[in-house]
């Protein structure tokens, strides 16, 4: 850099004086050359933010530039997108998201950071997480870890600065696609673009994966300054077998706080061992993917009905149907979200509710004598089923929220009756 100064005479004569107030002042001038150099170009080379270093390329050939957080790698499944505006760690918790990525249409993620009471499972099962804006800063008083460190740890990726909107508007132009993140830049758009076009996720087994190996006892029960609808429990004791198809422990909490003692079995256990346990009542839990794929859990819920009552969630409520002779379908985009409105259709009142499905429960299917008791008021898919002559009731949805709204806890108070008609009449 090189710097000359110069000197200018600056002459000022105010209007209408005579010579003698004319007033002569010197003004110092610099002028300044810049050179570049090699140290500045390398400098200038490193931006101080981060820049894309990600890419999601879907199964219709559209990509997607993107900045990561989380793990980096690459990593293949079904994008859905979720309208809730809260709890983005359930939803990472949910075995029911095995083998996709999740894009959440809340601009706005990882702002209230994570904590281990909101764990809705053992691990994280989806594939990855799409958001628009990740907060890198965290300010919750539960706040135990940030949402980064938190996917790191659990090898799952994230990226944001991704236009959401245009994604979602796709999905539900196009339905569900199937889609690649990456984060290495060795592998190009073709050979990502050729992943995505040879990996599918209908007709796989995604439940045996998230079920647990073996039976246990599950004992925890809503928090006090969380719990709700407490009123009207009289102290009565049932005892529940829960199916694990992938079930979320607030289902398990629900159960137990309405006065249930709660024995968890894998997805695969045989139903004349269940039915050895001499249970009042038997739940088949929500879990990922294809009923069509899992037909040893379809023989084993046509086992099992008609003997005690039963409560179907979600999956299970789509079993139900394939196992009293009903078919299942795949939806374009599927449900996923908190805010679904459902018309209960023996009451007629209308609750908002907690979904997370790309399966349902086609109602022209099934036989006489089964009743469609709710329906989702977005598209008219079945949302809930009954059969009281074989003491059978299942919801699509998910009664116990978390995340979502309450409207539709007391379905745990209609199970409760289920049961105890049943020991009355025994």
């Amino acid at each position: 850099m090189a710097m000359k100064a110069m000197y200018l005479s600056v002459t000022s004569q105010p209007l209408f004086s005579s010579p003698a107030n004319v007033k002569t002042v010197q003004v110092r001038s610099f002028t300044v050359r810049c050179s570049t150099g090699a140290a500045s170009t390398a400098s200038a080379a490193t931006a101080p933010w981060k820049v894309a270093d990600a890419r999601l390329v879907l199964e219709d050939g559209s990509i997607w530039r993107a900045k990561s957080f989380g793990a980096s790698g690459t990593q293949v499944g079904e994008v859905v997108f979720n309208t809730s505006l809260t709890g983005y760690q359930e939803i990472l918790t949910d075995p029911s998201y095995a083998g996709q990525f999740v894009l959440m249409t809340c601009p706005h993620i990882g702002n209230t950071g994570v904590n281990i009471d909101d764990e809705e499972s053992i691990q994280c099962f989806l594939a990855g997480l799409v958001i628009r804006s990740w907060s890198i800063s965290t300010s919750n008083y539960r706040c135990t870890e940030s949402l980064s460190d938190y996917l790191s740890k659990r090898n799952i990726m994230g990226i944001y600065d991704v236009d959401t909107r245009a994604i979602t508007r796709r999905l539900r132009n196009d339905g569900s696609l199937i889609g690649v993140l990456s984060t290495e830049k060795t592998k190009t758009d073709e050979e990502l673009l050729e992943m995505s076009r040879t990996w599918n996720i209908i007709g796989v087994d995604l439940i045996s994966s998230v079920s647990c190996k073996k039976p246990y006892e599950w004992v925890g029960k809503t928090g006090s300054e969380w719990d709700f609808n407490s009123g009207g429990r009289n102290g009565e004791t049932f005892h529940v077998v829960a199916y694990d198809f992938g079930i979320k422990h607030n289902i398990l909490r629900r159960l137990a706080s309405y006065g249930c003692k709660i024995t968890v079995v894998p997805s695969t256990w045989p139903a004349s061992e269940t039915l050895k346990m001499r249970p009042d009542g038997i739940l088949f839990s929500n879990g990922p993917g294809d009923p069509s794929a899992v037909p040893y859990a379809v023989e084993t819920v046509k086992e099992i009905i008609g003997k005690v009552p039963v409560f179907g969630i979600c999956m299970g409520h789509q079993l139900l149907g394939q196992a009293l002779g009903g078919k299942t379908y795949k939806m374009k985009f599927g449900h996923h979200g908190g805010n679904h409105p459902v018309r209960n259709l023996q009451n007629g009142s209308v609750e908002i509710s907690a979904q997370n499905h790309n399966y349902a429960v086609d109602p022209e299917s099934l036989p006489d004598g089964v009743e469609v008791t709710h329906v989702n008021l977005n598209d008219g898919s079945c949302a809930g089923l009954a059969f009281p002559q074989r003491k059978l009731m299942s919801l699509q949805y998910h009664p116990e929220a978390s995340p979502g709204p309450h409207d539709s806890d007391l379905v745990f108070h209609h199970f409760m009756e289920l049961m105890r008609k049943e020991k009355q009449s025994a």
